[in-house]
């Protein structure tokens, strides 16, 4: 990948005008220290309209799961920040940092960037039904990380994933039928006592949990390059389940993956 297009770019965005700016701290300092500042952390009210390279770089993979996690808590508290979308679209015009990159489904209710309460050019978002990697999806994952610089993959599954039901029911159509052939081993693999059966929510988001930690592993065996920056701790990779009663994101314990 020799040239990157504008809506790929990895080049630092210039900062917006003065106005813009002062729009955007104020509305982040209006928020309170309490409820988070995105993932600038305290640096947001001196610039808050999109991450730079240099904050980014100060920032940990684990740094930036832990702000992944302080966006859902805002979310879920009705706290979110009170973002200026416009300022953020100045910003990030020319460029973007975002210091991580979600794979999730394609799910009308699992907007990644409203449930982690994050701005324009925070994060990557990957969306395919089922949450799955094929090569284009690890391909995408590879520029996100070894070339626009993000730390943290986060494969998000959900609850009440209609992807899992249809793999669990052999649905088949058209192209789906091979989407869903590559959630057809989560089934299999899903260790459950009750009713195996789509109709039970229970076990469809187990075999959801199981999908997303297959993933995890698909993309360690299928990509050299993102395994190597994990095994270098250049990167973290973690997983999680988003779920639609109550808008909780349930982030999978380091030993689960």
């Amino acid at each position: 990948m020799n040239t990157q297009p504008p809506c790929c770019s990895a080049e630092a965005a210039p900062l917006t005008s003065r106005r813009a700016l002062l729009r955007s701290a104020l509305g982040i300092a209006a928020v309170g220290a309490a409820s988070g500042l995105g993932l600038l952390g305290p640096s947001a009210l001196s610039y808050a309209a999109a991450l730079s390279n240099e904050e980014r770089e100060r920032l940990t993979p684990d740094d930036i799961l832990q702000e992944l996690k302080r966006g859902n808590e805002r979310f879920r508290a009705g706290k979110m920040l009170a973002h200026d979308y416009l300022a953020q679209v100045h910003a990030t015009a020319a460029g973007q940092y975002p210091a991580a990159a979600i794979l999730s489904c394609i799910d009308s209710r699992v907007p990644a960037e409203i449930i982690l309460d994050a701005r324009l050019g925070d994060m990557f978002n990957a969306r395919i039904a089922g949450n799955v990697a094929d090569d284009d999806l690890l391909g995408s994952l590879e520029f996100a990380c070894a070339l626009a610089g993000a730390k943290v993959i986060l494969v998000m599954g959900h609850t009440a994933c209609g992807a899992v039901k249809g793999a669990i029911d052999n649905a088949e159509l058209g192209h789906l039928t091979g989407l869903l052939a590559r959630i057809k081993p989560a089934v299999t693999a899903t260790a459950y006592t009750g009713k195996r059966s789509s109709k039970n929510p229970a076990f469809v988001d187990a075999v959801a949990k199981t999908n997303v930690l297959r993933t995890l592993a698909d993309i360690r065996s299928q990509s050299s390059v993102l395994a190597g920056l994990e095994k270098d701790g250049k990167i973290k990779l973690a997983g999680s389940m988003y779920h639609l009663a109550d808008g909780r994101v349930e982030f999978f314990p380091a030993s689960s993956e």
